[in-house]
């Protein structure tokens, strides 16, 4: 897989920073990105967008059930302590808004992507893209965070 450009890999980051700001009231730390395989357990919950256009992969934003619940629940501004049909759409919904948002960004410096509908996937399960490792960026806020894998390649 070609490496990113930082011009390619900010607008994720800004925009991520900037929704979880917004819909969940949290100040948002973005941490080294490391390159890492996409590999998860059942204990994690993992919105997953599909890219297509002038970029194209996958974009990954995988958390705890613990924290899965405490963002739904922020969404909600309601104690969320399990993983149910609301919670899951909510979670959803933020892999929604963060990637439309990028997808605004992104057009608006000439650059057009399509993003599919997020889907939400719990349990063991690994993603990969031509056997390349994904760029992960951990984004820490007050009372947990969540990793943003990027496994993109330009058109």
């Amino acid at each position: 897989m070609a490496t990113l450009s930082v011009e390619l890999i900010n607008p994720f980051l800004a925009t991520a920073k900037k929704i979880l700001s917004e819909v969940c009231f949290v100040e948002v730390a973005i941490q080294k990105p490391t390159l890492k395989e996409a590999s998860f357990d059942k204990s994690n919950w993992v919105i997953i967008v599909g890219v297509t256009g002038q970029l194209h992969g996958h974009v990954l934003l995988a958390m705890s059930e613990k924290q899965a619940c405490a963002i739904a629940g922020k969404m909600a501004m309601m104690e969320i302590t399990q993983m149910g049909d609301f919670a899951s759409s909510a979670v959803s919904e933020l892999g929604n808004m963060i990637m439309g948002n990028v997808a605004t960004v992104f057009s608006s410096s000439g650059i057009g992507i399509d993003i599919t509908p997020p889907t939400l996937s719990n349990g063991n399960v690994s993603f990969s893209s031509k056997g390349a490792k994904s760029l992960c960026v951990p984004l820490i806020f007050d009372g947990g965070g969540l990793d943003l894998y990027l496994a993109l390649q330009q058109a």
